[in-house]
């Protein structure tokens, strides 16, 4: 342990990405100074994401790890202190509230804000994460777009499988929607709908084996799965791939001490990211499974930075 004494801030960031460093933004606008506690993954998700079309105020194709130095950079230069560590524990109950770092380094803070994102959950098979960005994904809104007249797979049975695949027959002309089971657990209205969708083709019982593609320029051509009921593999063409298994919320640190869902997503008051806790406040992903995009999270970061000022000046 170091014997560093405890370092206080009016703010302490939980986390990085377009919701933390928004809110870093904003917090170090209200003189504030922020400490921000960047995490294992300074930047989240949209550091694994290659080309970003849809983050306003870019005409032009971004590369979301671009973007979110630019976010840290714009944080660091209104004020904020950026420390690249991990949080291991927090204790909410405490005034100030406490956080200590793997470091060993506490932190004491009248107000946090937490935005430790979620991870899409992978199959985890070493083909898929070659091709992770390279027609490989795990957001049809994200990248549905480059797919157009092509031939894509989804993997999943529950509703967010069903609504990427629909999502993406606006794009492609045809979708594989790869399930391990002989029936969805996706919601009855939903599956009469995807049902009813020429574009898509379901196949049940099967699992990827694996991705198969080119090495210059990196592409998916095509998918090995296997019926788990006969063993028996196939080989699809297809042009991208769509993981939609769920995800996981970064959450683990606060169960116990916050209001949660079943999913383990912090619940927020309505129009709020304040959680059961006065002055802790959630946003972006760790709250969202709704939306799940780099500009709505960025709106919570800076909602959460302003109701955090409220607070503190009360």
């Amino acid at each position: 342990m170091n014997q560093n004494p405890s370092k206080h801030t009016k703010v302490l960031i939980i986390g990085s990405g377009p919701a933390g460093y928004t809110a870093a933004v904003y917090a170090a606008r209200a003189m504030l100074k922020p400490i921000m506690i960047s995490g294992m993954e300074p930047g989240g998700q949209l550091t694994t994401t290659t080309d970003v079309e849809n983050y306003p105020g870019f005409a032009k194709v971004i590369q979301g790890p671009w973007l979110m130095e630019e976010m840290r950079d714009q944080a660091k230069a209104v004020g904020t202190e950026i420390i690249e560590d991990h949080v291991s524990s927090v204790n909410l109950k405490s005034k100030p509230f406490e956080a200590i770092a793997e470091s060993g380094q506490k932190y004491t803070a009248d107000s946090i804000i937490i935005s430790t994102g979620a991870q899409a959950r992978w199959l985890n098979i070493e083909s898929e994460q070659k091709y992770r960005g390279f027609g490989v994904s795990a957001c049809a809104t994200c990248d549905g777009f480059f797919f157009k007249e092509k031939t894509v797979a989804v993997v999943g049975g529950g509703n967010a499988a069903v609504e990427e695949a629909m999502f993406l027959t606006k794009f492609a002309s045809k979708v594989k929607l790869i399930h391990r089971r002989n029936s969805l657990r996706a919601e009855k209205m939903l599956q009469a709908k995807l049902m009813a969708n020429k574009k898509i083709e379901i196949i049940w019982d099967s699992v990827v084996e694996e991705v198969i593609g080119d090495n210059e320029p990196k592409n998916v051509k095509g998918l090995k799965i296997k019926n788990v009921k006969t063993n028996k593999i196939e080989e699809l063409k297809i042009d991208g791939l769509f993981i939609a298994i769920g995800h996981d919320p970064a959450t683990q640190l606060f169960k116990n001490q916050l209001d949660m869902d079943k999913e383990g997503y912090l619940t927020t008051k309505p129009d709020s990211t304040e959680t059961n806790i006065p002055g802790v406040f959630a946003a972006g992903d760790v709250k969202d499974k709704i939306f799940r995009q780099a500009v709505t999270a960025a709106g919570m970061g800076c909602m959460a930075a302003l109701e955090a000022e409220k607070f503190l000046s009360h």
